[in-house]
């Protein structure tokens, strides 16, 4: 009889908002276990959709009693929600419950909840830099992106808030975008975010 190999238990659960989130967070996991000093794949690993913030109560209590950790990551305008829940869950002490964080500082890291300053492709946007953004991009989309930086409403915007707004003016373009540029850039100008987070994820 042939033997069937075994699943490799699972180490970790991350809790994500959406499908662009999880492409990312993969993107980024390929990039640095191809590095020198990567930290691995993410072998053991499932990376969850919420399909929303609003739905991380029930994720969390449905993954009550598993053995893997949990961590997530969240945009920072939910901050307060995901501190409401985890409160709530008896998952965050009273000390954190009236923290507000700070971009040095997130009161709910040591938790495994990684906050995005104000979402994903901001992140992506501010670490990478316009100039390597643009390059990431492909002829196509960057002609798509001119014609979008000469509408009246975008010429008083900087460049930054530009390729924000247009990344997100179309959903396949959302979900590949903080993907394709983190695929593209240098392993050292991806987002620190997800690097302090995927580094958690590696901590056996």
């Amino acid at each position: 009889m042939p033997v069937l190999e075994e699943e490799p238990a699972l180490s970790a659960v991350v809790l994500v908002e959406g499908r662009s989130d999880r492409l990312a967070v993969e993107a980024l996991a390929r990039r640095r276990a191809k590095s020198p000093a990567g930290a691995g794949p993410l072998d053991g690993v499932e990376l969850r959709e919420l399909d929303g913030i609003t739905n991380l109560r029930k994720a969390l209590t449905a993954l009550r009693g598993t053995s893997a950790r949990v961590l997530g990551l969240y945009d920072a305008a939910e901050r307060r929600y995901v501190q409401r829940v985890l409160t709530g869950l008896g998952m965050l002490g009273d000390a954190g419950r009236g923290a507000q964080g700070t971009p040095d500082m997130d009161p709910l890291e040591p938790l495994g909840f990684f906050g995005c300053e104000r979402d994903l492709e901001d992140e992506v946007i501010r670490a990478a830099g316009a100039e390597l953004v643009l390059e990431a991009l492909d002829a196509r989309e960057r002609a798509r992106f001119r014609r979008f930086q000469r509408q009246p409403a975008q010429r008083v915007r900087s460049i930054e808030e530009q390729l924000h707004r247009f990344a997100g003016t179309a959903a396949g373009r959302k979900s590949r975008f903080a993907a394709d540029v983190i695929d593209a850039v240098p392993l050292e100008r991806t987002p620190a975010t997800l690097n302090r987070m995927l580094d958690r994820v590696g901590d056996r």
